[in-house]
């Protein structure tokens, strides 16, 4: 047997035995079934079942009144019955292709197989019996089924269906239980009454002696009446024996009738009992929840008045239990709800109601989605009525509340009375000051009107933030920025005490050294860094402390950082070093700091940093980023622009010719192909072209006394090889012990090349040697790989050969 489990697009879920989905379920389930095999949740087998219960009422009808009144068939209700068993034998041939769920796997069962022979051994031989026509069955030589209506007795077996049905509708939201209920109950009576008086009356027409019965009592000749007179004494007599008020008129004659009679009534007991419970559980539904409420409120007004209690917390305690139940019987709480269903689903609960309230508060304005997440799925949405308080002055933070609608007061007590001190409406959030400072609530906070608040607990708060520490330093500097716009008075003065715990290390938040240097607090970037954090941790976009601290130009924060063991040349995300943050912000002092220890551009996108130069249009920028060794001729990692490139666009023939003196290629691709020489003819920059033109066309024919190397050192400078590529070398330092040297580009002019080593090795060069000891005046004597000793004086000047000759 192949079992397949039951799915509503790609979602799997479990379902009850049922035909139809239960509790007003919207959707029907999608099921891919086997050929031939009809799914029980199929609209149209869901409409079929339907109009059976229909027929299903004609049978309960008309099985005990041909059982009581007829003797032979009756051509029209003859004919209505082999119609409907025609209905009922279709249903028969459908149900062996109907799937069914299993009662232990809860999954869908579709092999025909399986489908046959569960329907053989359970419902099959009943339903079969049922569908005989009565004429056939007449035919059996069993005195029992000759006569007519016997054996349609045998179809009640169909009962079963509106049983099904009507325990669906009581779980269907889409109908009212209580009238559901009343109408089952009703049902029931009517044809138990029916029943009965069919049987009532089949004793007394059978019974050999008819002056004997109870029909004859007001009857005499009653063989002789119509069908509807007959029919309306027996059901007088079922329906006053049912209600046990009969016997003064009609009531048991022979032996037959009595012990009939007995059994009726006994029945009458189970079914009385049956009614009464269930109407009286109808009435105390409707009416326990309100006797609850009056005594609630009964026994807080008694309290009140036996503890003499304020007028107005009487009243408060009074108006927050009348909110209570109009919420409760409104269907407006939802947490007793929610609390029944699996985490994922009040998650997505909660995140479809809330989220768009909580990303609108300015408390969490930037922080990370993850964290908008769980703040939502651990909100418990309240109603407070008018004039309630809230929060009260001095008491130990426990919550802080967001205000979905609705406006609140806040009060503080100065003297001995209550003056308000501010307002907060909707989209605001309240009592967040102690919450996150953990000092005691400043204020007291008071509904004006009906408040919908959305309250989240502290503990849960911090621990949401203490898996975010990057979202806890933003909703810091919220708040504290939030407290410094309101410019008043009152909330200066929390400003200043918040400011001082958090320079004191005493707020029990996960504070981050990006926080402290975003605030430019040397203080707390020191208490931090002793408390054992890491100087290089970074936030989701890799920026560092040190990262934050150049950008704002701020040099204690820089050396804090660097003395505790920060990497001066660490890359965020996006390529960026902190020398780069400091060169942008035109923080010479810190770019002087952060060279002195070993920070280069070299270790970030330089490229990047190029092109951002030339999108700025910026060339003090090209010259700082040359000036710190990088290469304003690379390409950005990610797509291979240059700044060539984006000057080209730019129509910037400064900064073009700038980048040419450099050794920029006017014929280096970006990755979708393009050229800086294409992007010049393209957008019609005749000046940029005739730039372009003139490099691969020199002005000059070479002298024919050249000699060969200074014509490699001219070419290796102007980028006239056929690589195009600018001249490499490596410089050196005698004084400052740098016998490695660094490799830098060959610059355009021979002051460039001292300025170069100038800013390298804080000296002032006035020499350039070659390895043989030879000075060097001019750039065109220069090769690609040469090695360059820069020196400041005459002693240097001949001590150099000694200490390099030897290279």
């Amino acid at each position: 047997m192949r079992e397949i489990q039951v799915t509503t697009e790609a979602n799997h879920f479990s379902l009850s035995t049922g035909i139809l989905p239960s509790l007003g379920a919207t959707n029907t389930p999608r099921i891919r079934l086997k050929t031939c095999v009809l799914s029980p949740y199929d609209p149209r087998y869901r409409w079929w079942v339907n109009f059976l219960v229909l027929l299903v009422v004609y049978t309960a009808w008309v099985s005990p009144f041909e059982f009581g009144f007829l003797d032979k068939p009756i051509r029209f209700i003859a004919i209505t019955d082999n119609v409907v068993n025609g209905f009922f034998a279709l249903d028969i041939g459908l149900t062996f292709f109907v799937a069914y769920i299993d009662k232990i796997t809860y999954l869908m069962v579709e092999d025909r197989k399986a489908i046959f022979l569960r329907y053989v051994k359970t419902w099959f031989f009943f339903d079969f019996i049922s569908i005989i026509p009565s004429e056939l069955a007449r035919q059996v030589p069993v005195p029992p089924f000759q006569s007519y209506g016997n054996f349609n007795m045998l179809r009640l077996w169909r009962l079963r269906r509106i049983s099904s049905l009507f325990a669906r509708l009581e779980k269907d939201i889409h109908y009212n239980y209580c009238l559901v209920r009343s109408t089952k109950l009703t049902c029931a009576t009517l044809f138990y009454v029916h029943l009965g008086g069919c049987i009532f009356y089949f004793i007394a027409a059978h019974y050999p002696e008819p002056q004997h019965t109870w029909v004859w009592l007001s009857l005499e000749n009653f063989h002789q009446e119509s069908l509807f007179t007959k029919y309306l004494y027996s059901m007088y007599w079922s329906a006053t024996t049912l209600t046990t008020v009969g016997y003064g008129d009609l009531h048991p004659v022979n032996t037959i009738e009595m012990l009939f009679n007995i059994g009726f009534m006994l029945l009458n007991l189970a079914l009385t009992s049956y009614l009464i419970g269930n109407i009286s559980n109808l009435v105390v539904h409707v009416t326990s929840r309100t006797r609850r409420f009056r005594d609630t409120i009964q026994a807080a007004t008694n309290f009140a008045e036996r503890n003499h209690l304020p007028v107005r917390l009487k009243d408060q305690m009074l108006e927050h239990m009348c909110l209570r139940f109009r919420t409760d019987s409104e269907g407006l709480q939802h947490h007793e709800s929610l609390e029944t269903l699996p985490k994922a689903i009040r998650s997505s609960i909660s995140r479809n109601l809330f989220s768009s309230v909580v990303d609108d508060v300015y408390l969490f304005s930037g922080v990370s989605k993850n964290l908008i997440f769980q703040l939502v799925t651990e909100t418990k949405a309240e109603y407070f009525p008018p004039k309630e308080d809230v929060i009260l002055q001095n008491e130990e933070p426990t919550d802080l509340y967001i205000i979905v609608t609705g406006v609140v007061d806040m009060l503080v007590v100065k003297n001995g009375v209550e003056e308000v001190v501010g307002e907060a409406k909707a989209g605001d959030v309240i009592g967040e000051i102690g919450v996150l400072c953990y000092r005691l609530q400043p204020f007291t906070v008071r509904t004006k009107r009906l408040c919908q608040l959305l309250r989240l607990n502290r503990t849960t708060f911090l621990n949401a933030i203490h898996s975010n520490v990057g979202d806890g330093n933003i909703i810091m500097n919220n708040l504290l920025q939030h407290l410094k716009e309101l410019k008043d008075p009152f909330m200066d003065g929390i400003l200043v005490t918040t400011e001082n715990l958090l320079a004191s290390g005493r707020v029990n938040l996960p504070l981050s050294l990006s926080f402290a240097a975003l605030r430019g607090d040397d203080w707390l970037l020191h208490q931090l860094l002793n408390r054992g954090l890491d100087p290089n941790e970074s936030d989701n976009k890799g920026r560092t402390a040190l990262h934050i601290a150049a950008c704002k130009g701020s040099l204690d924060n820089v050396m804090v950082l660097l003395d505790h063991g920060a990497y001066p040349n660490i890359r965020d995300y996006d390529g960026n070093v902190p020398l780069w943050e400091a060169i942008v912000g035109g923080h010479e002092s810190v770019s002087k700091l952060l060279v002195e220890n070993g920070a280069n551009l070299e270790c970030g996108d330089v490229g990047r940093f190029a092109c951002i130069a030339a999108e700025q249009n910026n060339l003090n920028l090209l010259k700082d980023i040359l000036k710190h060794g990088g290469d304003v001729s690379l390409p950005r990692h990610y797509d291979g622009i240059t700044a060539l490139h984006i000057a080209v666009c730019e129509g910037n023939i400064e900064i073009v010719k700038f980048l040419l003196e450099q050794g920029a290629d006017v014929d280096q691709p970006d990755r979708n192909g393009w050229k800086p020489r294409a992007l010049a003819d393209q957008q019609g920059h005749e000046e940029i072209k005739a730039i372009f033109q003139s490099i691969v066309e020199p002005k000059a024919p070479i002298p024919a006394n050249s000699t060969p190397e200074r014509y490699v050192g001219r070419i290796a400078r102007t980028g006239r090889n056929h690589g195009h590529h600018q001249a490499r070398v490596t410089i050196s330092c005698p004084e400052k012990s740098d016998i490695a040297g660094k490799i830098v580009l060959l610059p355009g002019s021979f002051k460039d090349l001292l300025e170069i080593g100038a800013n390298r090795y804080g000296i002032n060069a006035s020499r350039i040697l070659s390895k043989d000891g030879a000075e060097i005046d001019d750039l065109d004597v220069i090769r690609d790989g040469d090695l360059l000793l820069f020196v400041s004086s005459e002693k240097i000047f001949k001590s150099a050969f000694s200490t390099f000759g030897g290279l």
